[in-house]
């Protein structure tokens, strides 16, 4: 008699487009509540099988806000693996990638109110850069860099996107 010995589930990438929105040194964030807590977050999530950064984050940005915008640039590439972080190992690992971009709104930036918002999401602000690293926005290790944007020049753009 064979013994199968079963396997862990394979571990889900999930990749994610995020959006950066700058007005008059301001940053869109949604706020939300989240583990019992309110919590910043920067708009976008889930990309689609078939679906360019470029498009996920336009789209989820006018799902939660409201907002057309235009992508300018990718800022910051941020992976999350949860069991590096205090998730429990129990097979179901949590492993994101979220690309970071940079956008600017092209209608009025004021006009916010998203027609598909996330469960949690409890409002949209409008957050002067300077006073992000005080907020609770995660993930935490975007903070400093995001107030940055305001005095750091960019970088050239380094987001090729769907090419072969």
């Amino acid at each position: 008699m064979t013994t199968t010995v079963p396997q862990p589930p394979s571990p889900t990438i999930r990749t994610s487009a995020k959006a950066v929105v700058l007005h008059e040194d301001h940053v869109l964030l949604t706020r939300a509540h989240w583990r019992d807590q309110e919590y910043y977050f920067l708009p976008g999530g889930g990309q689609r099988p078939g679906e360019s950064f470029g498009d996920a984050v336009r789209r989820e940005v006018h799902e939660e806000t409201g907002l057309t915008v235009t992508v300018d640039r990718l800022l910051w590439l941020r992976e999350y693996i949860g069991a590096h972080h205090g998730e429990p190992d129990d097979g179901s690992e949590t492993h994101r990638i979220e690309a970071i971009f940079l956008c600017i709104p092209t209608g009025d930036p004021h006009q916010l109110g998203g027609h598909s918002q996330d469960a949690t999401q409890i409002g949209l602000e409008w957050v002067p850069l300077r006073k992000v690293p005080a907020t609770e926005l995660l993930p935490r290790a975007i903070r400093q860099p995001l107030a940055d944007l305001s005095r750091t020049p960019l970088a050239p753009d380094a987001y090729l996107g769907d090419v072969a």
